[in-house]
């Protein structure tokens, strides 16, 4: 089994700002999104924007480890880290 990955310093509710940036067009209706996924203990939401489905940082986080594929909601994510 892989170690696992310590998580960041930050609610999951709140995504990296590289992973979704702040001036994003549609940022708070996929934080809306996801915010209904997570409540209802789902492991994905469908994006408003492309109608493709994307994993909640809830499952990300229990998953215990990044898959470094780039997920917007990955809770592994530094906020401070370059990229």
């Amino acid at each position: 089994m892989p170690e696992q990955t310590p998580l960041d310093d930050r609610p999951l509710t709140v995504p990296a700002r590289r992973r979704l940036p702040l001036d994003h067009p549609a940022r708070e209706r996929i934080l809306a999104a996801h915010a209904r996924a997570v409540d209802a203990g789902e492991s994905m939401y469908v994006d408003p924007e492309t109608g493709l489905s994307v994993l909640t940082a809830r499952w990300l986080a229990d998953r215990g480890t990044c898959c470094d594929r780039g997920c917007r909601h990955c809770p592994y994510v530094r906020d401070d880290a370059d990229g």
